[in-house]
């Protein structure tokens, strides 16, 4: 297995240095995956500004939450599975909806599960949507926007998903009491 550094502040190289300085700030500490991400400056500030991006959205901070659970679910992300639930938890996510989208199992509000199958669609195809599909979201009281803003939320997710397959991301202790793992799902 090829191991990844994971960087501090002190050893990451100087265009990572000030995200992880913000990270720290922010959360209290570095996760993990900024650590490992922090050896390539390009790929820890294209993250970031997805996220920036994707927190800029229309959608509400629920429907974040479920964008990037459904895509970590997808993806069989173990590390994203775990600080995504954390991080639905501080947005209030109610602790039947975490775990139904740690399960991959349909949630209760219609509107919310239609966003889950919609995204989950869209990473399974690839994108590839039908108009039948789209046209099913736009009828869950979706816009064509919301469509368009899926794949910022999943494209952010999926940069993340794959360098933790790649460098298979400890879980970092503050996130540990949500560990995660990929049951009944591919991972080669």
């Amino acid at each position: 297995m090829t191991t990844f550094k994971l960087h501090t502040i002190e050893t990451a190289p100087e265009g990572s240095k000030a995200i992880l300085e913000g990270a720290l700030k922010q959360n209290g500490f570095i996760p993990n995956l900024y650590g490992i991400m922090a050896e390539s400056p390009e790929v820890l500030k294209a993250y970031s500004q997805m996220n920036q991006l994707f927190n800029e959205t229309s959608l509400n901070p629920v429907e974040k939450n479920i964008v990037w659970l459904t895509v970590s679910y997808n993806n069989s992300c173990h590390y994203c599975m775990a600080i995504h639930s954390m991080v639905a938890k501080m947005f209030k996510l109610s602790d039947e909806m975490v775990k139904a989208l740690r399960n991959n199992t349909p949630l209760n509000d219609p509107k919310l599960e239609a966003l889950r199958q919609f995204t989950a669609l869209l990473v399974e195809k690839r994108g590839w949507a039908s108009d039948e599909d789209v046209k099913a979201f736009l009828a869950a009281g979706y816009t064509r926007k919301n469509v368009l803003e899926l794949v910022v939320g999943i494209g952010q997710k999926v940069i993340s998903n794959y360098v933790n397959h790649l460098a298979h991301t400890p879980l970092d202790e503050q996130i540990e009491a949500f560990e995660w793992e990929a049951s009944g799902i591919n991972q080669e």
